[in-house]
């Protein structure tokens, strides 16, 4: 009886676990051809996937999921609260890294982990 609940316990534990394997690295960026620039989080965990959240100087907040396509490469879309949306990629090293996208038809570089 006493096995059966110690596996019990750890499957219910489990989850919580997991949960707590998350990295979130500060970001900061800057919209090209524009004085807007933003900085925000990027948590990603062990599953692959994560979200980048940022904030622009011109006061529009922006969230996009994100999935790592291999090891080091991820990628996701942007979808902000003024209406701008776009896709983003990056490259991270573990704890930083280095990216670039599109806004609303703006190109924009960013940094993580700096």
């Amino acid at each position: 009886m006493d096995r059966k609940l110690g596996r019990l316990t750890a499957a219910a534990l489990l989850p919580v676990m997991l949960a707590a394997c998350t990295m979130s690295l500060a970001v900061r960026g800057k919209l090209q051809q524009s004085d807007e620039t933003f900085t925000g989080v990027a948590t990603g965990d062990l599953s692959g996937s994560g979200t980048l959240t940022i904030v622009t100087t011109h006061g529009a907040n922006c969230s996009g999921a994100f999935v790592y396509v291999n090891g080091r490469q991820g990628e996701g879309v942007f979808n902000c609260n003024d209406g701008r949306t776009g896709p983003f990629q990056f490259v991270s090293t573990g704890a930083r890294g280095t990216g670039f996208g599109d806004l609303g038809g703006q190109r924009f570089t960013f940094t993580f982990g700096y």
